[in-house]
C-alpha cells in the first residue's frame, strides 16, 4: 500500500462517548499535560460564533450545555490516521467565556481526568500497621476504582492523613518510597519507575525533533544521602546512608551524576531533615528515593517534535544527533505536553531524565 503524503493529525473529540466534529471544526488551540504527579488536563479554545450563535444578543456556542456540559466525559484522540491514540479522557470543570474588542468570542473549556475525584475529597484519617500500597488500596476502594500496586516499602505503626485531599496525600505517599501516580481507565496506579512501562519512542535531531537542550548538571547530586530519627521502641538513634550503590545498580552503561560530582568535588553527603523516620526500614526506604530522585535527574532534556501522541509519561527515549555525551537511550519521560492550533498543527513539548552521560553512542 502506498504511503500517504500528507495526513492530518487534527483532534478528534467524543462528549459521553459521541464523536463530535463541530468540536474539532472549531478548535483554535488544545493544550493536554500530565507528569509525574498524576492528573492530566485538558485545556480547549473554541471558536463561540457560527451557526444559530448571536454574540450580539449574548447567545454563544458551547455554553449552552447542548454539546459542553459540566460533568461530561471528554474524549480527545491525536495522531494522523493509523496512529491515532487516545491522549486525554477525563470529565469536564469549567466553561469560560472570553471576549476582546475586533475578535470573535471564543470559549475556553478545562477538564481532568478521573483523579480530580482524589482532588476533592479531603479528609483526615488514621492509618495504622500499614504500608505504601495498604494505602493506596484503601483510598482506591474509597473511590470505587480498582487498584495496581507495584511499590515495596516498610510496614508503619502509623500515618496521618491531616486535612489533606485524597490526592495530595497519596502524591505525598509516592513521593517517599520514589514511586509515581496516575490513572488509567478506573485503576489507580502506583508504581515505581524502574516497573512502570509504557511506549519506547526514537526521536531525531533534525527530523522528529524541533527543538531540543539537553543539560548534565551538578547542582543536586549527591554522593549519598542520608536519613537520620529516632526509634522510640528499640531507644536507639537512626542513621542510614544510601549511597551511589542505589543509581549503580539500574544503569548499564555511562557514568552517574554522583561518580562524576565524587571525580570533580569529592565527596559530597545531603542529610534529610525535613522527614523524622520512626524506624531504620523507613530512613533505609526514604533516603534510597531521595538518592534516586536526584540521581536520575542528573541529565535533563526539554524538546519539542512535530507532535507525538506515542509520547507519555513514563516513555522510554531514545535521542540521536544531540552530541556524543548526550545521545542514546535510558531518557524517562516526566511530563508531557500535547498542542494544537490553526497555525503550527500538532506539536508535542515534553520534559525526560537519565542518570548518565557518555552511555549512547555518538549519532
Amino acid at each position: 500500500m502506498p504511503e500517504a503524503l500528507l495526513s492530518s493529525s487534527a483532534p478528534v473529540f467524543a462528549v459521553d462517548g459521541t464523536v463530535k466534529g463541530e468540536i474539532a471544526r472549531d478548535l483554535l488551540r488544545l493544550e493536554i499535560e500530565e507528569d509525574t504527579d498524576g492528573l492530566k488536563r485538558l485545556d480547549a479554545r473554541l471558536l463561540a460564533a457560527g451557526g444559530d450563535a448571536d454574540p450580539g444578543a449574548g447567545k454563544l456556542n458551547y455554553v449552552d450545555g447542548a454539546i459542553l456540559d459540566f460533568g461530561k466525559t471528554l474524549r480527545a484522540t491525536l495522531g494522523p490516521p493509523g496512529g491515532q491514540r487516545i491522549v486525554f479522557e477525563g470529565r469536564i470543570t469549567a466553561l469560560e467565556a472570553e471576549f476582546a474588542e475586533g475578535a470573535a468570542p471564543v470559549v475556553r473549556v478545562l477538564a481532568e481526568d478521573a483523579l480530580m475525584d482524589l482532588r476533592m475529597t479531603r479528609r483526615c484519617a488514621t492509618y495504622e500497621q500499614v504500608s505504601d500500597a495498604d494505602i493506596v488500596r484503601t483510598i482506591a476502594s474509597k473511590h470505587g476504582l480498582r487498584d495496581d500496586i507495584a511499590v515495596k516499602g516498610p510496614t508503619y505503626d502509623v500515618v496521618q492523613q491531616l486535612n489533606q485531599s485524597d490526592l495530595a496525600f497519596l502524591r505525598d505517599r509516592a513521593v517517599a518510597v520514589g514511586a509515581e501516580l496516575w490513572i488509567l481507565d478506573g485503576t489507580l496506579h502506583m508504581a515505581t519507575r524502574d516497573v512502570r512501562s509504557a511506549s519506547a519512542v526514537t526521536l531525531v535531531q533534525g527530523n522528529q525533533l524541533l527543538a531540543v537542550s539537553v543539560r548534565a548538571d551538578l547542582a543536586h547530586q549527591r554522593t549519598g544521602v542520608r536519613m537520620s530519627g529516632y526509634d522510640a521502641g528499640r531507644r536507639a538513634f537512626i542513621d542510614e546512608l544510601a549511597g551511589s550503590d542505589v543509581v549503580d545498580a539500574e544503569i548499564a552503561a555511562g557514568r552517574s551524576g554522583p561518580a562524576v560530582l565524587r571525580d570533580a568535588f569529592g565527596e559530597r553527603e545531603a542529610h534529610v531533615a525535613r522527614q523524622a523516620p520512626l524506624t531504620g526500614a523507613e530512613a533505609t526506604a526514604w533516603a534510597r528515593a531521595e538518592m534516586l530522585r536526584r540521581s536520575r535527574a542528573f541529565v535533563c532534556v526539554h524538546a519539542t517534535t512535530r507532535g507525538t501522541p506515542d509520547l507519555v509519561v513514563g516513555s522510554r527515549v531514545r535521542l540521536e544527533r544531540v552530541g556524543a555525551p548526550f545521545a542514546g537511550d535510558g531518557y524517562y519521560v516526566t511530563s508531557v505536553r500535547h498542542t494544537y492550533d490553526l497555525r503550527n498543527g500538532l506539536r508535542t513539548q515534553f520534559h525526560a531524565e537519565r542518570s548518565t552521560i557518555g552511555a549512547g553512542v555518538a549519532a
